[in-house]
């Protein structure tokens, strides 16, 4: 009872401090301005699918601030590349805080690098806001200023083994790149095929700084696996499918949301028709759902030309729902008081895709589909 009551009395000061106190990011939202930012990987294998997700917050934004931003703010963004480090990724977010005064950190990407600046949050009391990543490490407790958009690795690894268990799939192997995101994402399916009772036929890995996708296609070719799930991104995805098929097996594989269906086509072509990727947002084939006419209307207007993408319509929502919080914050917009009109504001739904969040959880979505692509590139949900 008295260590209840001692955790009631931290909590409460713990609310207390983020209601009364006046954040130094708060300079970061002036009269005409709000000032976002992140850390990224603008570079490297992951750097194209990453531009992607700052493509389509951007197509938000400028369409915001077209229309006079929120109650008079235009809203700013800015990047900076970490090249999937987590010490520049640091490196980086100081920067944003010291030189830069951004209000809120938006969109950053990586499991290892959001780890690495969770301490900066609570010093400087800045929000971090729809990182790119899934991890259930980031998702146990509350942090108040960790705000979460997508559905976790988690959802998503019960949905994929879910779903081959009632296909009548016994044997599942596992692929990942030998690095925080493939280390995560092996986690969650080791306690997804414990959960559903289907062990491994075989765990996969490659050096992530000279991968052998070879020797890695012959270890897949050896287990047998009628399945592979595969816990990596970028164009190490690509690679080891190109490998397996040019052995003689032949599962059908499975990915992540953060496995870029641009890079997957534009690499393997023809090739990529029967593999499978959770989704976390909406189908963009479903322009019934208003986020999603909405983007296809915006890119559009942007440039005829455009072909929509997965990763950047991802942004898009990330920044469609942040957009959501500024307005109903309103005018006297602050750290403190963003934190309280998130928390107490209930369901946020577009569509399929609801992200909630309160004091307890701030884990916004657990919306989680599986779409095939089909010979034309595109994804079937």
């Amino acid at each position: 009872m008295e260590m209840k009551n001692l955790w009631i009395k931290r909590t409460l000061a713990g609310m207390c401090l983020v209601t009364t106190t006046a954040f130094a990011v708060d300079e970061g939202v002036t009269a005409t301005e709000i000032r976002l930012g992140a850390s990224q990987v603008l570079s490297g294998p992951l750097g194209a699918q990453t531009a992607q997700y700052g493509e389509g917050a951007r197509l938000l934004f400028d369409s915001v601030n077209a229309a006079g931003g929120v109650h008079g703010r235009k809203i700013s963004f800015m990047s900076l590349d970490d090249g999937f480090d987590p010490k520049r990724s640091v490196e980086n977010t100081r920067k944003l805080l010291d030189e830069h005064k951004v209000f809120m950190l938006f969109n950053s990407s990586g499991t290892a690098h959001t780890a690495a600046v969770l301490p900066l949050l609570k010093e400087s009391r800045t929000i971090l806001f729809g990182p790119v990543t899934g991890a259930s490490s980031l998702r146990e407790g509350v942090n108040p200023y960790l705000f979460h958009v997508r559905a976790s690795y988690a959802n998503e690894s019960e949905k994929m083994l879910s779903q081959l268990k009632q296909t009548g799939v016994s044997k599942v192997a596992f692929f990942y790149q030998d690095d925080p995101l493939g280390k995560a994402l092996l986690s969650e399916v080791r306690k997804a095929s414990v959960s559903e009772n289907m062990p491994l036929v075989a765990e996969i890995s490659v050096d992530p700084a000279s991968p052998d996708f070879a020797a890695a296609a012959v270890a897949t070719a050896k287990s047998g696996a009628q399945a592979v799930i595969l816990g990596t991104a970028g164009m190490t995805f690509p690679n080891y499918v190109k490998a397996v098929q040019a052995t003689a097996a032949r599962p059908v594989f499975y990915g992540y949301s953060v496995a870029s269906l641009d890079v997957i086509n534009r690499e393997l072509k023809d090739k990529s028709r029967g593999i499978i990727l959770a989704q976390i947002m909406p189908s963009l084939r479903n322009s019934t759902v208003p986020v999603v006419a909405e983007y296809l209307r915006l890119l559009k207007a942007r440039s005829a030309d455009a072909a929509p993408s997965a990763s950047q319509f991802e942004g898009f929502v990330h920044a469609r729902l942040l957009v959501e919080g500024l307005k109903r914050t309103g005018r006297e917009l602050n750290a403190a008081s963003f934190i309280r009109t998130m928390e107490g504001t209930g369901e946020i739904s577009f569509g399929p895709f609801r992200a909630r969040y309160s004091p307890q959880s701030h884990n916004g979505s657990a919306y989680v589909e599986l779409a095939i692509i089909d010979d034309k590139g595109q994804l079937r949900y």
